[in-house]
């Protein structure tokens, strides 16, 4: 619906083209949306919503429009399942080898309330990562965003990393120079989770250890007033 491929006609979808997609798929992928059509068929946009928030309860979490579509009984199951978080932590998170949908999905099954990119650089060659998409898509699910460049590394002085020892000496530079001059930078983020209470530094490597996020974190962790929890996700 959102991109307009289909439209709801009475109890039935239609494809708002002419193009035969059947033809460009395997056969073995036939056989599966028959398998989903015979499921499906017939059932308006709400009784899809219905099944699938009962089904999978987690779709619920940041649902908006759950109570048009649920019973009280229903409503009252599915808020079950809801995580509820009551201590304060600050994660990191990177963004490689996973796709947009896994990384919201981490953020989300751990209640990150903020995200901050601490990358100087907020482009991306990876779908869903430059600034505007990755803000675009934590609004979509209830997240704050917010960019912090002067905590980054330029990507001049990344090229050569071709061992854990470059990447050790690249971050000692990183603590001399950079963390001793972005005091306020480090300041505001612990305000940021004093009052979100759940907030998340994100850069691109999955490898915590390769990162510059991993000793961001620690820094921020020395600062007075920091009591709580540091976990890499």
């Amino acid at each position: 619906m959102k991109y307009r491929q289909v439209e709801e006609k009475g109890k039935k979808w239609v494809k708002t083209d002419n193009t035969d997609y059947l033809l460009d798929i395997k056969e073995t992928d036939r056989k599966g949306l028959r398998s989903i059509k015979s499921l499906y068929e017939g059932k308006s946009k709400d009784e899809l919503i219905r099944i699938t928030y009962l089904q999978y309860p987690y779709f619920v979490l940041n649902s908006t429009i759950s109570q048009n579509v649920l019973n009280d009984l229903e409503q009252k199951a599915v808020e079950l399942v809801r995580p509820h978080f009551t201590n304060t932590v600050l994660f990191t998170i990177g963004y490689e080898g996973i796709s947009l949908e896994e990384y919201l999905n981490k953020l989300i099954i751990n209640g990150i309330k903020l995200l901050c990119d601490v990358r100087k650089n907020s482009l991306s060659m990876k779908y869903g990562f430059s600034k505007s998409q990755l803000k675009n898509a934590c609004d979509g699910v209830g997240i704050h965003y917010e960019h912090v460049p002067e905590l980054g590394i330029d990507s001049d002085k990344r090229q050569e990393l071709n061992s854990q020892s470059d990447y050790d000496l690249l971050f000692r530079q990183y603590r001399n120079e950079v963390l001793k001059k972005t005091a306020t930078q480090q300041e505001h983020i612990l305000q940021l989770l004093k009052t979100h209470r759940r907030v998340a530094l994100t850069c691109f490597e999955a490898n915590i250890y390769q990162c510059h996020r991993k000793h961001l974190a620690e820094a921020i962790t020395s600062l007075p007033g920091f009591d709580y929890e540091l976990r890499h996700i």
